[in-house]
């Protein structure tokens, strides 16, 4: 089906201020997941940070993105934890190396934060080792003081990840997390806290336990049926798609006309929050792409003005100043 843009802005933004998101903090400016990451992100302005949450054997929430954690510290360096190197099967891969779920907090908080990436990011590999694996509460903590330091509220974006494989271990993540936003005061609708997973079971247990909104991830090849948004409005506020499900690519990796996802969301008032647009070249579509090398930095600005232009509520990014400049200038534009 081919939409136009013309259709497309009768449905616009169901926000004032599209949100830029900092995705797992600057990470295109300091390594993953750590408080430097998510304090660089605050400095440079957004709106919020988004990060995932996993649980330590001792049932204590930690931001990484996956259980494993050899891309990401030096555990692989570590000999006192070789024993603890195993093969593991989550959501249906299996994996081999140094998993979070082995770990009591106190164990894992001797490991070094590292460069995911650090062929394609460099720059970031001068603050390998700098860090600790920081916790849900350290980076609550942390966010309300910037807050009150800025003089502004900083929102905070919370992924539940591996929710079914942690119910299995016995460590739900929702009971720790609804326990220490309650203890922080921010279980109310006005707390800047947004809940998400891809797993619709635990977001919808969370529906009948809290009154924070919830927004249902999908990733490429989701339903996105009128039917499936339908019972997705059953339990979410919002849905965070993949950016090729609004900006769908060509045979040549190429964005062109956005998709109705956007406005078929608005009609049932769900907000869209789109993830993760990257700055280098290897991550843009390729008509957006600046030179052959493939970790140079491309159009990331352009990249997000068409995703505004498809009327996003929210960009989730490794590149937060790039989202700001977008944003900051469509405002200008518009008024």
């Amino acid at each position: 089906m081919t939409v136009t843009r013309e259709a497309l802005e009768r449905a616009p933004s169901l926000v004032l201020s599209p949100a830029v998101v900092a995705h797992r903090g600057a990470s295109g400016h300091r390594p993953e997941h750590t408080l430097d990451a998510y304090r660089t992100a605050i400095r440079m302005g957004v709106d919020d940070i988004e990060l995932d949450l996993v649980s330590t054997r001792d049932g204590v929430l930690v931001a990484r993105h996956d259980l494993e954690l050899s891309a990401t510290t030096d555990v692989a360096g570590r000999t006192e934890f070789a024993h603890l190197l195993r093969t593991l099967v989550v959501d249906g891969e299996e994996q081999h190396g140094w998993f979070v779920q082995d770990f009591t907090l106190h164990d894992l908080k001797t490991l070094a934060t590292r460069e995911r990436m650090p062929g394609t990011r460099p720059g970031n590999t001068a603050y390998d080792g700098a860090e600790g694996i920081p916790t849900l509460t350290e980076v609550l903590a942390m966010v309300g003081a910037e807050s009150i330091r800025r003089g502004r509220p900083v929102g905070v974006l919370l992924e539940l990840k591996h929710a079914t494989h942690h119910d299995a271990l016995g460590l739900p993540l929702d009971v720790p997390l609804l326990r220490e936003l309650s203890r922080q005061g921010l279980d109310h609708p006005w707390a800047r806290v947004v809940l998400m997973s891809f797993e619709a079971a635990v977001l919808r247990r969370l529906a009948g336990r809290t009154r924070l909104p919830i927004v249902q991830l999908l990733d490429v090849g989701d339903e996105l049926t009128p039917e499936a948004l339908d019972g997705i409005d059953e339990y979410a506020d919002g849905i965070g798609p993949h950016t090729s499900l609004v900006l769908p690519r060509d045979r040549t990796g190429a964005i062109g006309e956005p998709s109705c996802l956007v406005r078929d969301a608005h009609r049932r008032g769900l907000t869209v929050h789109v993830w993760t647009v990257r700055g280098e070249n290897r991550f843009l579509p390729t008509n957006l792409r600046h030179g052959p090398a493939p970790d140079a930095l491309g159009d990331m600005t352009t990249m997000v003005r068409e995703l505004l232009a498809a009327g996003v509520d929210g960009v989730i990014t490794d590149h937060p100043e790039a989202a700001l400049a977008a944003v900051r200038e469509s405002a200008h534009v518009g008024s």
